[in-house]
């Protein structure tokens, strides 16, 4: 009995202490934490000690029981209450309370224990004897109405406690998270729901930064839960974040409130693949991904990339097809992408040169008005906004007779088809480069070479319009009958299969990151992506388009919007690895 009175002494006087270090020093939400910790404090005092062993009112027995089993909820919920307001705490109030929040919760195990059938005879044989009294016989007269009534209790408490004891699982044992998107088909499935275990990860008490010690290991091909960085990480925010996950694991995932300043749900937290790893350096050309390391300076094809990243959706098999709510490219896009990346590789500097310079010759022919006059102010016409490549086609017409009406149209064409010979220094000595030969692409890298001689592709379709749209005009065509012209058909056709492929260009491609000779992915850190490649805004988008030129080394550069601004990811971000697909039953099992 000394034993247990001192358990209960012991339960008590850290409680008190716990509520101590709940004490507010502002007045927001956070003032009601020192009350709830008081209260519970008091209120486990007065029966455990003062009623149980003082008095010896064993009637209490079953209540102290029940006050015990919600003992570790309570005060986790004054922990969080506390540093629900406007500032949080030092990290050593957090780690003290974290650690007493510990200890009471292994010392509320303990004198359960210790009041569990079996043992508590030895601490009192009164208190035994007295909970063996209770156990319920069967229903009968009068009272089966009263014992009903006591069964659903049972029911609703035994129910509150599993669901508070899913809750503290979910934050340092395992999470649940539902897919929210098929930027990982076919892995994940929309609703698919996954269990990503997290105690390896490094979890963490619940706004603070006390955790267990971080001891997981990531390697490419892992696929991981991570708290989306494109959102504000603010106190504010993080209090919003919580009480929505903690309402979302309360209801099992089914109920969802983490909304943005718009109203719109979050993309928080995200489910993406390790694709990049510390010490690398990555660029992303034609669907293969591509990576160099300080060792190794070269880029060089990461052939496990292959195994996960999904290019084209038409091939999965009919069943998981099916459940697929969009497909971003038909087979004819797909077919195309794989056309218009082949001619970008083939197309020759030189021959693009001289047909540019043909171009040229021709347009100077309808402009009667021309005087070489220079370009200057010509911007004042063709902004870059009209210069938006898929704006620029689709006006081709109005911007070609724009051009015949300038005294500088001719300069401006010729400046616009010509100029960007210029930073290639001495063409005439220039060969198509080898792949592997950085110093001979154009900009140094497979991706800023492939930019440019697709800007080079878009400029021949316009010119081509051009000059013949042009000979439209002084036979005297309307813009219907231009546009109804055989050759002037097939040539919007052409440009709109370089449109096709400019619009995923961002989904396809990915510029060199991190950017600049020498960087590379730092120690601790990630980068991300979709297994959907076409469907995922992943760890190589903003949320933000921006009219940008398709390459920089041309002052007359196509332009196209682009959300491209690639970043990593710091494992302390990371919440675990998603190890476990639980739902639906038909695709339950380990993720590979």
């Amino acid at each position: 009995m000394q034993s247990f009175t001192r358990l209960i002494l012991a339960n008590f006087f850290l409680s008190c202490f716990f509520s101590l270090l709940n004490l507010p020093t502002a007045f927001d939400i956070s003032v009601l934490a020192f009350p709830l910790a008081l209260l519970f404090t008091l209120l486990v005092g007065y029966v455990s000690y003062c009623r149980l062993i003082r008095r010896g009112g064993q009637t209490l027995l079953p209540a102290l029981i029940r006050i015990l089993q919600y003992e570790p909820f309570v005060f986790i919920a004054a922990f969080v209450i506390r540093r629900s307001g406007a500032s949080g705490l030092p990290f050593g109030i957090d780690l003290v309370s974290c650690l007493v929040w510990i200890a009471l919760t292994v010392l509320t195990f303990v004198i359960l224990r210790e009041m569990g059938a079996g043992r508590l005879a030895a601490v009192n044989a009164e208190w035994a004897s007295y909970l063996e009294s209770l156990k319920k016989p069967p229903f009968s007269g009068p009272t089966a109405l009263k014992r009903l009534g006591i069964e659903l209790l049972e029911w609703v408490d035994a129910l509150v406690q599993a669901v508070f004891t899913i809750i503290l699982l979910n934050i340092f044992l395992f999470q649940l998270y539902e897919i929210p998107s098929e930027s990982m088909v076919p892995t994940f499935l929309i609703k698919d729901r996954v269990a990503v275990f997290k105690t390896l990860a490094g979890p963490r008490f619940p706004l603070s930064e006390v955790g267990l010690p971080y001891l997981q290991k990531y390697k490419r091909g892992d696929i991981v839960v991570f708290r989306n960085p494109h959102y504000s990480d603010d106190r504010k925010s993080e209090v919003k974040t919580f009480m929505s996950q903690f309402l979302y694991m309360l209801t099992l995932t089914f109920v969802k409130t983490n909304t943005d300043e718009h109203g719109e749900l979050k993309a928080d937290p995200l489910v993406k693949r390790i694709v990049g790893v510390p010490g690398e350096q990555l660029m992303l050309m034609d669907g293969k991904l591509y990576a160099r390391t300080k060792e190794q300076p070269a880029f060089r094809v990461v052939e496990d990339d292959a195994a996960w990243a999904t290019w084209d959706l038409n091939s999965l098999s009919p069943g998981v097809k099916a459940r697929v709510q969009w497909i971003p490219l038909t087979e004819a896009e797909a077919a195309n992408t794989l056309s218009v990346e082949q001619r970008r590789r083939n197309l020759d500097l030189h021959l693009v040169q001289s047909e540019c310079d043909v171009l040229v010759r021709e347009f100077r022919r309808y402009c009667p008005q021309d005087a070489d006059t220079g370009v200057s102010g010509f911007d004042a016409v063709f902004t870059d906004y009209d210069r938006y490549e898929y704006h620029f086609f689709r006006d081709i017409y109005d911007n070609t007779a724009k051009l015949l009406a300038s005294p500088a149209g001719g300069a401006w064409f010729e400046a616009f088809m010509t100029s960007w010979a210029s930073g290639l220094g001495n063409l005439a000595a220039y060969s198509e480069a080898d792949p592997a030969d950085a110093a001979a692409l154009i900009g140094g890298n497979l991706y800023d070479d492939a930019c440019f001689r697709l800007n080079l592709m878009l400029k021949l379709a316009a010119g081509r319009l051009m000059v013949r749209i042009a000979a439209l005009i002084e036979q005297g065509a309307s813009e219907a009958a231009a546009k109804a012209d055989v050759q002037v058909k097939n040539l919007l056709e052409d440009a709109e299969a370089l449109n096709n492929y400019v619009m995923h260009q961002d989904q396809r491609n990915m510029c060199v990151f991190p950017r600049g000779e020498g960087n590379y992915i730092p120690e601790g850190c990630f980068l991300m992506m979709g297994d959907n490649r076409y469907n995922s805004l992943d760890m190589r988008h903003s949320y933000e388009q921006v009219l940008t030129p398709l390459t920089a080394r041309d002052d007359y550069s196509l332009c196209y919007y682009s959300n491209l601004e690639p970043q990593y990811v710091s494992y302390r971000r990371i919440l675990g690895k998603a190890s476990l697909r639980f739902w639906p039953l038909g695709r339950f099992g380990r993720v590979r």
